[in-house]
């Protein structure tokens, strides 16, 4: 299987060769890589040494993956056990499909977190004694590292929030229960929070609706947020909203609890004055549902995605229908430019016990494709991932799943959806056999090279047959803290391109410019 190169910028991303060929079917393959971990895969980052930060909660009861050496959690405040010597986090080695148990000390039920600029995960907020904590995991080549925690880290305390990276090397913390404010990690010289009126505006009373808010930064510097059911552009420098967005058409929440997805579409001519970005948001549950599921009767989620231009001065949504209603979808960035819908239910919402009909099939979305001809239903997983799953990017093209526990503790009999411990991945058909004459294979740079922003890099590759210049691409794709249905921090530009020479003997290499705009990725030091 043909890597994929990271590139180190200030964040781990990936460059990515492709020919336009190669998106011409649907289909694509799962492989069981995992029967257990011991935990549900809640919450999943890849880090810059092919390896994935895993973690569900601690207050689940005991695992069944016991900690190393006898080594016992002791957590008075702990609402399950109050020593428990099981592990609540695990490290996935990808290449060699190996796991390990991490020690995570206090609650990351329902966190969030994002990648620094040197490759640390810094982890925030959870329940309970962890709603204030900031937890570091530095990536190390052995086995030696495990997460360090900060006490009080944060100003408030953060559940449900959403984290993104800053062109300043920061990362802002927004939202959470109750929380309607940000704040920036590490902390300002101030040490204060910004209030934030929109979330509170889009608060549902008794529901929320608002909860893990869909973050995403755009090439001018600004934030747009949205939850609920609408959005705004934030310039978080002022603290002031310049932009209030329509509502989405229909009216219905697409944010946590009802929990749709959403992802910034694929950032092209990045060296323009003026970037184009557009946003997609997919699934989620009608109004109503999370009340009507607390009776026990599922509503069918939603069927629709809904488009925006956020950079025109006129922004309006346009709506398409996907082959499926879905609920606690997953959208994930593949680095072709096309975005799989995978995980989540036909009917109910996110919570316990709160969904059923499970949809197994992932779809495809092509977005250079016309409207009508976007969707493409891809084969099925036969393992129901629902409330608390997750799907992350790796390097090699895969798209690595895990996760669903819709239970308060871990429950493997008498249940309609036991929790789920196996790890599995799917593969998108530009990683079938069939592809494997025309898929490239990069040659230069190596693996980890580090570049600089507008440094023009030379892309060696590969390929059988000959190819033509205007047929290929190179993509730079951050990975993402994935949680609840939405990827923090995910992003995918598409490189300008230079010069293109064959170099002879199926061998043939492309000029690219990495960015130099510092809000289409960010700055290299804090």
């Amino acid at each position: 299987m043909s890597k994929l190169i990271i590139i180190t910028l200030s964040i781990l991303s990936f460059l990515f060769l492709s020919l336009s060929s190669l998106a011409a079917a649907a289909g694509g393959s799962w492989q069981l890589l995992q029967k257990s971990i011991g935990i549900a895969a809640m919450h999943m980052q890849l880090l810059n040494n092919d390896r994935v930060v895993i973690f569900d909660r601690t207050d689940f009861g005991r695992s069944q993956l016991p900690l190393p050496g006898g080594k016992c959690r002791n957590d008075p405040q702990d609402t399950a056990l109050k020593v428990d010597c099981t592990a609540h986090s695990a490290e996935y080695d990808v290449v060699s499909n190996t796991f390990r148990a991490l020690t995570v000390q206090t609650d990351v039920w329902c966190s969030s977190g994002s990648v620094m600029a040197d490759g640390t995960l810094i982890q925030t907020g959870g329940f309970n004694d962890g709603e204030r904590r900031v937890r570091l995991f530095k990536p190390c080549g052995d086995q030696s590292c495990d997460w360090q925690e900060i006490n009080l880290g944060l100003l408030a305390k953060r559940w449900y929030a959403t984290n993104h990276i800053l062109p300043n090397g920061r990362q802002i913390i927004i939202g959470g229960r109750r929380q309607f404010n940000y704040e920036f990690y590490p902390k300002e010289p101030a040490k204060r929070l910004y209030s934030l009126p929109f979330l509170s505006e889009t608060n549902d009373k008794g529901i929320e609706n608002n909860l893990y808010p869909f973050v995403f930064l755009i090439p001018d510097g600004n934030l747009f947020v949205f939850a609920n059911n609408r959005a705004i552009l934030l310039n978080y420098v002022s603290n002031r909203v310049v932009k209030t967005y329509p509502q989405i058409p229909g009216g219905d929440p697409r944010s946590y609890p009802s929990s749709g997805s959403a992802v910034l579409l694929p950032l092209k001519n990045i060296q323009a004055r003026n970037v184009e970005a557009e946003v997609l948001v997919c699934g989620g549950a009608p109004k109503g549902s999370y009340a009507q599921a607390a009776r026990e009767k599922f509503v069918e989620a939603l069927k629709t995605c809904a488009r925006i231009k956020i950079t025109d001065p006129n922004p309006n949504w346009v709506v398409e229908n996907m082959p499926r209603a879905r609920v606690m979808g997953d959208m994930t960035l593949l680095p072709n430019g096309n975005v799989l819908i995978i995980n989540g239910a036909g009917s109910g919402t996110a919570g316990w016990e709160s969904a059923t009909n499970p949809v197994l099939n992932p779809v495809l979305y092509r977005p250079e494709n016309k409207a009508g001809s976007r969707f493409e239903v891809q084969n099925p997983t036969t393992i129901p991932r629902l409330y608390h799953s997750s799907a992350v990017l790796l390097r090699d093209g895969r798209v690595l799943v895990g996760g669903s526990n819709p239970h308060v503790g871990y429950e493997f009999t008498g249940v309609v959806f036991p929790t789920e411990l196996r790890l599995e991945a799917f593969s998108p058909e530009y990683l079938e056999a069939k592809f494997g004459n025309v898929r490239p294979r990069i040659v230069l740079p190596a693996s980890h090279s580090k570049v600089k922003y507008s440094q023009k890099v030379v892309v060696q590759f590969r390929v059988g047959g000959n190819v033509a210049q205007n047929l290929v691409s190179v993509t730079l794709v951050s990975p993402a803290l994935t949680t609840h249905s939405f990827s923090m921090n995910q992003r995918l530009l598409v490189l300008p391109t230079g010069q293109f020479t064959s170099l002879g003997k199926n061998t043939y290499q492309v000029e690219v410019t990495m960015p130099g705009n510092m809000s289409n990725l960010p700055r290299v030091h804090i």
